[in-house]
Formats: C-alpha cells, sequence, structure tokens
C-alpha cells in the first residue's frame, strides 16, 4: 500500500514538474499585445528595439519558467541572479514601450510575477508596487499614451496565484525534508534495536557457550560421558544462536519468560552457581512477560561473565521482578544491555534498578511504575 502511495506521489510530482513550468510559458500569450502593437508601429529604429525588447523578455520569462527557478533549485539562485533577471525584464518593458507605447507596459505583469518567484517576500511586494504604480503614472505622465488601469488587476491576481504556487512549493519541499528527516531517524531507531537484540541475544547464549566450553574441558578426563554431553549442548547452543541472529533479521524471534527462566537455570547449573529461581510465571501480565524474559536474561548474563557468584535468587511479582546475587557487585557503568533494557522497561511503563544488592553481591530490579 506505501508503495502504491508513494508511487503515486512520485507520478504527481513528475507531472507538475512539467505542467508548472507549461503554464508560466503558456501566460507569453499575452506578451502579443505589445509584439503586434510595436509590429505596427512605423519602420525604424524604435520598432526594431521594440520588438527584440518583447522577443527577449518572452525568452527569458520562458526559459525562468522551464528550468523552474528558484521553486526547483533554490541553491542555483543567488539573490544577484534574481534581481538580474528582474531588472533585465525592466529594460525590455522600457524599451518595448518605444514603439509599442502604453501597451509595452504589460510586461510589468511579467516583471512583478519574476519577481515573486525569485525574490524574497519583502523586496518581491516592492517590486510589484512599483509596478502596479507604474501601471497608474506612466500613460499618464507621457503625452498621446491611453490609461491602462486595468492592466493593474491583471497584475495582483498573476502575483498572488505565484505566491500561492511558490508557498505550496515551499511547504512540499518542506515536508519532502521532514519525511527524510523521519526516514532517517527510523533508520537509526532500527539499527539501535538490531544493536541492542545482537547484544541481548548473542550476549547470553556465546556466555553459556563460553561456561559450558570450559566445564567439558575440565569434565574430559574426569567424566568424558558428561563431557560430551556438555559438548553436544554447545553445538546445540550454536545452532540455537544461527537460528536466532537468522530470525532476528526478519523480526520473527519471540523471547518468552517461561523459557529464560528454564534457560537459566540450565546455564547457572552448568556454570556451578546455585540458583533459585520461581516456579512458575502465570501470575505476570502478559504486557510485562517479555519486559521480564529479556531482564532474566541480561540478569543471568552479567552472573555468568562479571559476577563470580555462588548463589543467584531470582524473585518474582505481578509487578516485579529481581534478580540478585552474592558475587563481587557492581564493577562499573551501565553497559548496552541495561540500556537497552532501559528502553523495554520504558515501552510498557516500568523502569529498571541496579545496583548493590543486600547479600553484598549485585541487584537487578525491574517495576511498573504506579500511576
Amino acid at each position: 500500500m506505501s508503495q502504491v502511495v508513494q508511487g503515486g506521489a512520485l507520478r504527481r510530482s513528475g507531472v507538475m514538474r512539467v505542467v508548472g513550468p507549461l503554464m508560466g510559458v503558456v501566460w507569453l500569450i499575452f506578451l502579443l499585445q505589445p509584439f503586434q502593437t510595436a509590429w505596427e508601429a512605423p519602420a525604424g529604429l524604435a520598432r526594431d528595439v521594440s520588438l527584440t525588447a518583447v522577443v527577449v523578455q518572452a525568452i527569458a520569462f520562458a526559459t525562468l519558467s522551464l528550468s523552474g527557478g528558484p521553486t526547483r533549485r533554490p541553491e542555483l539562485w543567488p539573490l544577484w541572479r534574481a534581481w538580474g533577471i528582474v531588472l533585465v525584464q525592466v529594460v525590455c518593458v522600457a524599451l518595448a514601450s518605444l514603439a509599442a507605447h502604453e501597451d509595452g507596459l504589460v510586461g510589468l505583469v511579467f516583471v512583478a510575477v519574476t519577481a515573486v518567484l525569485t525574490l524574497p517576500g519583502r523586496s518581491a511586494f516592492v517590486v510589484a508596487l512599483l509596478s502596479v504604480a507604474a501601471i497608474h503614472v506612466v500613460p499618464r505622465l507621457v503625452p498621446g499614451w491611453g490609461t491602462t488601469d486595468g492592466l493593474s488587476i491583471s497584475l495582483v491576481l498573476a502575483a498572488l496565484a505565484v505566491a500561492g504556487f511558490r508557498q505550496v512549493l515551499a511547504s512540499n519541499r518542506q515536508l519532502q525534508a521532514a519525511q527524510d528527516e523521519v526516514a532517517a531517524l527510523a533508520v537509526d531507531r532500527e539499527r539501535e534495536r538490531i544493536a541492542r537484540d545482537m547484544h541481548d541475544i548473542l550476549g547470553h547464549t556465546l556466555t553459556v557457550v563460553a561456561v559450558k566450553a570450559e566445564l567439558a574441558g575440565r569434565l574430559v578426563d574426569l567424566d568424558p560421558a558428561r563431557a560430551r554431553d556438555e559438548i553436544g549442548q554447545v553445538q546445540g547452543l550454536a545452532r540455537s544462536a544461527l537460528a536466532d541472529v537468522r530470525s532476528m533479521v526478519t523480526a520473527t524471534r519471540e523471547v518468552t519468560l517461561v523459557g529464560e527462566l528454564a534457560g537459566a537455570r540450565q546455564a547457572l547449573d552448568a556454570a556451578g552457581v546455585a540458583a533459585e529461581l520461581p516456579a512458575a510465571a502465570d501470575e505476570v501480565p502478559d504486557r510485562l512477560r517479555p519486559l521480564f524474559a529479556w531482564t532474566v536474561r541480561e540478569g543471568v548474563t552479567n552472573v555468568l561473565r562479571h559476577a563470580a557468584a555462588r548463589s543467584v535468587r531470582i524473585s518474582m511479582s505481578p509487578e516485579e521482578l529481581v534478580i540478585e546475587d552474592d558475587g563481587r557487585g557492581p564493577t562499573g557503568g551501565a553497559g548496552h544491555g541495561l540500556v537497552g533494557l532501559a528502553e523495554r522497561a520504558r515501552a510498557v511503563g516500568a523502569v529498571v534498578d541496579a545496583g548493590p544488592g543486600a547479600a553484598g553481591g549485585y541487584r537487578l530490579r525491574v517495576r511498573t511504575v504506579q500511576g
């Protein structure tokens, strides 16, 4: 569905890139009036200059419209360039009026539109205002010219239309920039999620693999059968870790509280750590079970890696899970695992507490926040 919508948006954007400039070029038909008037003027230098000026203004405006101007590539339109094309058109209007007389002032509509399209808002307003003033004042100052007051209405309407069009394009650019930023943030969040899951999943499994491999090494001579059994479990854990990574990439892996408690007992027994674990997890609400499962995984992994503990106790209630050991206690700041656990806890309205335990070791507690 999103691909269809995106495709439709891209098609509409492509159409507007063509239709928008063509609509601007169509306006050039209004320059036929001063061109025809100059064409019908007596032959001479004034007639030739006026005809050339009308053509130059038409080419300048058509080039601006077809290129999209600053509405498409703002970085290519510094202020001096915008003022330059406005002044060129002003000169063209003045020269066109040599033979076209008051009809040459039609070009002021294009001057105002160009100013609105290329100049900052205040400057564009001044140019449009001066153009309106010229339409009303110049014919009254030049003998033999007729008034063109009605032209000012066309100028105002054209300027307002282009101002609205420019505002729409600016809003679209801002929307596109915001969408790009959201997409970048989504990518960053996904990278953080993958890194967190990789740490949580592989960190625990590889720790258990290391413990069991060390145990098997000690049992090779003392109890070969037990050693072979431990090596078999190491192989199984390695295959499980590979499957976990594959399922994590496809976002299909599910961590269960019961499974983590069973895995914790197996890992702690293999490491020779006495474990006191809950007999059941039925009382834990469904929304907290994934969080408690990750907490068990993180807490047991830390015990096996850092605690050098002899015993571990995991207690659990519907609102709280606590893991305590009698090891060496806190060994440093919060690692990636605890940071990821805290993020998971915030998502379900819980908090993580970690620090020295009552038995002198380390305590990890996750609890719900009372409203």
